[in-house]
């Protein structure tokens, strides 16, 4: 089996194995794992359909849809033809075609047109992605851009009053889904990921799609689902134990099952509190052993998003950016003239939540290997007490004005807590090597100081 690339960026022609005797033959029409490993797309169709062509000039086409095909011949031969109406592609009006014989497939991407024209009587097979729809977006460009071998002897009208390429209207891309978008990270979002060149992006607050009961999409026309929803009350998780189960372990799993149904790429945001905090660094194989409420909701969040077969689950830690945080309720406290007693020995590194969206959309644009990363700020690990010394620093306040206490110190000042981490710090080899490096945390604040004025 050999896979080979074509004019038309995506569009592949595969050479298929035909094993005959006195009998006829016998192939492998499509074999998932050893497609894949010669370099065809991870393909997950849901219906296969044949087209039996009487006669010799029989032509069909040419038809745009928003599924992948595979296509193929189960007897005789055709020639196939297919032209690129992807809005935003490279190669976007670029023809291509092709004889069909029982030894050469087609894999078609969404959003090229496809056509064929028998050469002789023949069962014409296209596997696809998605369940035909009369309500699902199609795009059809005229048969007369190509020049086909025989005299056409059969054309639908339907077929032949398909407009020229210059009228079509270009099959969009995918869509992105971003829950929790009115948090920090999904601000950040807001503000990196339309221009990221990942396809059109749906940001939805919780009012649009709320997920621990998500509503019904056209989820084969998304490409990844990013959540950023989250119960983040990691002192009300203690009573509201249910709530934070509903939103940090539940609806992750809902969000990974439609994920693995549709073939998405599920991005799933986790935290730091999923371990006790016994390990000074933490890394993406460390297990799971939360010490809270919140803790432990979380941890079955992560744990129920690698459920889904393309998963990005983000591990990040201490967020700051366009709204409240640990980093605002500091520069408000220098601003006010406040002498805060903060926390000294729970440690580890804060995530500048526009880094943090940077480090997703890296994940998505590369096409990563599916799995686990931590992504935080990088630079010296530290205690609570030293970033508010340095959010002082920064807004021109005496740093000396931050007593560091400990964390039972803190408790008998500001009442009973849930219980945190003392080590927060994650090890970031395996998103560096990726090829992305996060900023050191200072550089980050800094930004953030001046990014976000009080």
């Amino acid at each position: 089996m050999k896979v080979q690339t074509t004019a038309i960026e995506g569009l592949l022609i595969v050479e298929l194995d035909v094993h005959g005797d006195n009998r006829g033959w016998f192939k492998e029409n499509w074999q998932r794992e050893k497609m894949r490993a010669a370099g065809l797309p991870d393909f997950c169709p849901v219906q296969n359909n044949v087209s039996f062509n009487a006669d010799k000039g029989v032509t069909r086409g040419l038809h745009a849809e928003p599924w992948d095909k595979f296509v193929s011949v189960a007897s005789g031969r055709a020639f196939g033809a297919w032209c690129d109406v992807r809005e935003g592609s490279d190669t976007y009006g670029e023809l291509v075609t092709q004889e069909l014989r029982p030894d050469i497939a087609v894999f078609v991407p969404r959003g090229v047109a496809n056509g064929f024209q028998a050469l002789e009587a023949c069962s014409y097979s296209y596997l696809v992605t998605d369940h035909w729809s009369p309500d699902a977006e199609y795009t059809c460009v005229n048969l007369g851009m190509v020049d086909w071998p025989l005299e056409p002897t059969e054309i639908s009208d339907k077929d032949k009053e398909h407009p020229a390429l210059g009228d079509v209207s270009p099959m969009p891309p995918r869509r992105i889904l971003v829950t929790g978008a009115n948090g920090q990270l999904g601000r950040a979002l807001q503000k990196f990921l339309p221009q990221a060149g990942l396809g059109p992006v749906e940001f939805c607050g919780h009012e649009d799609f709320d997920i621990t009961a998500p509503p019904e999409r056209p989820w084969r026309q998304y490409s990844a689902i990013i959540n950023c929803a989250a119960y983040n009350n990691v002192n009300g998780a203690e009573e509201d134990r249910a709530g934070a189960w509903a939103v940090n372990a539940a609806a992750p799993a809902k969000l990974a099952l439609i994920a693995a149904e549709n073939n998405l790429t599920l991005v799933h945001v986790s935290s730091d509190y999923i371990f006790d905090g016994h390990h000074e660094t933490h890394s993406e194989e460390e297990l799971p052993s939360p010490l809270s409420a919140y803790g432990a909701s979380k941890a079955a969040g992560d744990t129920a998003a690698q459920t889904a077969p393309r998963h990005y689950v983000v591990r990040t830690s201490w967020v700051f950016g366009d709204g409240a945080n640990f980093m605002a309720t500091m520069r408000s406290l220098a601003n006010k003239g406040v002498k805060p007693a903060v926390i000294h020995d729970q440690r580890g590194r804060p995530t500048f939540a526009e880094d943090l969206a940077k480090g997703i959309i890296h994940l998505l644009k590369t096409g990563a290997e599916y799995g686990v990363y931590n992504i935080s700020n990088s630079g010296d690990a530290v205690g609570r007490d030293e970033i508010a010394m340095a959010v002082f620093t920064g807004v021109g306040k005496d740093p000396a004005d931050v007593t560091p206490v400990s964390t039972e110190q803190y408790r008998a000042i500001a009442g009973p807590e849930a219980p945190r981490p003392k080590e927060s710090t994650f090890d970031l080899s395996k998103i560096e090597a990726t090829g992305f490096t996060p900023m050191n945390w200072r550089a980050a604040l800094t930004l953030y100081l001046g990014l976000y004025p009080a």
